[in-house]
């Protein structure tokens, strides 16, 4: 007695080439003992059995369960069948999925930038929208597109597998990303893209504000699995391309314009451990426009019109009531720039040093138009001293009538000491008449020459 076995063959689609069986066929059944007759006419019983090996089937379908006709493995229902996702555990959504202990999990990591949504220079802080691609590779989830009609790709919820557990460093605040799902290939490879709105610690440095440039980290790290054996992150394109990307992407046109992107791959070390970190290094340019019109041109056209009073013709009295009330003005573009600085820097900004140099100027010119109308008033009360004490010397003095009865009339002379008082007082006055003019036009002109020079270091600050 022998037996003859069959092989096995694994069901394909019907219309395939071969003559394979087809989704709901059932093999051949057992062949029954079968009796043959021999030459000398003696009946000879032979028993074949026949043994059929049908591989395992992951899923069925929903016509091989309800009894119906068979149908093609087309619809994704089959695919998480076949990958036994409806019935699995959470457990895969734990464990690295890697088959070599030895070699790390490779994520590649794509990053767009879409908008800059504000800077907020008081808390040091940015807030960013942008879209964050991740991408790796699961062995344990891969099926063959020529079983199910060439589906190569399906779209899951993103806890069904395990997912790079990532988070921002900078981070503060912001919004979850509310899309949650995943893009699973044939081969294993996962695909995740997410948006993220998110405020980031900065640390700006607004020293040429309202010219200043930022520049802010965006730093991607995982501290659960070390970077040499289990997990390592690799940027997939160059910084030439997310700019590019970036740029036709940007929604907002505000404040701040995006201009460069750098990229820094290193380890951190924490704990005798090395974690993968990725840091995207985002420089912005602020636009000036705003700031130029409504802080740094009026405080010029005040000093402007400050230098125009000091240099006019009125009088001195009402040239301190104008500087006065200049002054004033100035104080109150002071105020609009303290809210928009920050409360604490290293270094004072330019524009500080600019409001606070022109609020020193006016209040020199002030200073200078007191002492011009010091002087004038001195000289003023010094004139009308000497006019009310000075005499005619022609003008000869009558004698008391007792000495003409004793000797007839006599020439009274002032003591020498008395003569020489007027004259003496005569020419104090021309001489400080003559100083004036000079004292003022000295003071004027070096008050011009002080602004200019400091005006021009604040433009080679601002321009260096």
């Amino acid at each position: 007695m022998w037996r003859d076995e069959i092989p096995a063959q694994r069901p394909r689609p019907p219309g395939a080439g071969g003559a394979g069986l087809g989704r709901g066929e059932a093999p051949n059944p057992p062949q029954t003992p079968r009796r043959q007759r021999g030459e000398t006419g003696a009946t000879v019983t032979v028993d074949v059995t026949v043994t059929v090996t049908v591989p395992p089937v992951t899923g069925t379908t929903r016509a091989e369960r309800s009894g119906a006709a068979p149908k093609y493995l087309c619809t994704y229902y089959d695919i998480v069948d076949y990958l036994n996702i409806s019935s699995h555990d959470k457990l895969y959504t734990y464990i690295l999925p890697k088959i070599n202990p030895k070699e790390p999990v490779e994520v590649k990591v794509d990053f767009f930038l879409v908008s800059i949504l504000s800077v907020v220079e008081k808390l040091q802080t940015v807030s960013f929208y942008f879209v964050l691609n991740l991408e790796w590779q699961n062995p344990f989830a891969t099926w063959d597109p020529w079983d199910f009609c060439n589906i190569s790709e399906i779209v899951l919820p993103l806890d069904t597998y395990w997912s790079p557990p990532i988070f921002i460093l900078e981070r503060v605040n912001g919004q979850d990303p509310e899309l949650n799902y995943v893009e699973l290939m044939h081969n294993g490879t996962f695909n995740s893209t997410r948006a993220y709105q998110a405020t980031l610690t900065c640390s700006l440095v607004i020293f040429k504000f309202p010219f200043d440039t930022q520049m802010c980290n965006l730093s991607i790290a995982s501290f659960l699995y070390p970077a040499v054996t289990d997990f390592v992150m690799k940027t997939r394109r160059t910084p030439a391309e997310i700019i590019r990307d970036s740029k036709s992407l940007i929604l907002t046109d505000g404040e701040w314009k995006f201009t460069n992107v750098s990229i820094m791959e290193f380890t951190e070390m924490m704990d005798d451990k090395g974690f993968s970190v990725v840091t995207y290094v985002i420089s912005m340019d602020r636009r000036p426009t705003l700031y130029i019109l409504n802080l740094i041109l009026p405080t010029c056209a005040l000093y402007l019109l400050d230098m125009a009073v000091l240099f006019g013709p009125s009088s001195l009295e009402e040239k301190i009531n104008f500087q006065i009330a200049i002054i004033l003005g100035s104080s109150m573009l002071a105020v609009i720039l303290n809210n928009s600085l920050p409360t604490s820097s290293n270094k004072p900004p330019i524009i500080v040093v600019f409001f606070l140099g022109t609020f020193l100027l006016m209040i020199m010119a002030v200073l200078d138009t007191f002492f011009l109308l010091y002087q004038q008033r001195k000289s003023g009360r010094l004139d009308k001293v000497l006019r009310s004490s000075q005499q005619d010397p022609h003008q000869l003095p009558k004698a008391p009538p007792d000495n003409l009865a004793k000797g007839g009339p006599r020439l009274l002379h002032p003591p020498r000491k008395a003569q020489g008082q007027p004259t003496k007082r005569l020419w104090q006055l021309q001489e400080l008449d003559q100083f004036l003019p000079v004292l003022e036009k000295v003071l004027l002109f070096s008050h011009l020459f002080l602004s200019l020079f400091f005006f021009a270091v604040i433009f080679v600050k601002w321009s260096s």
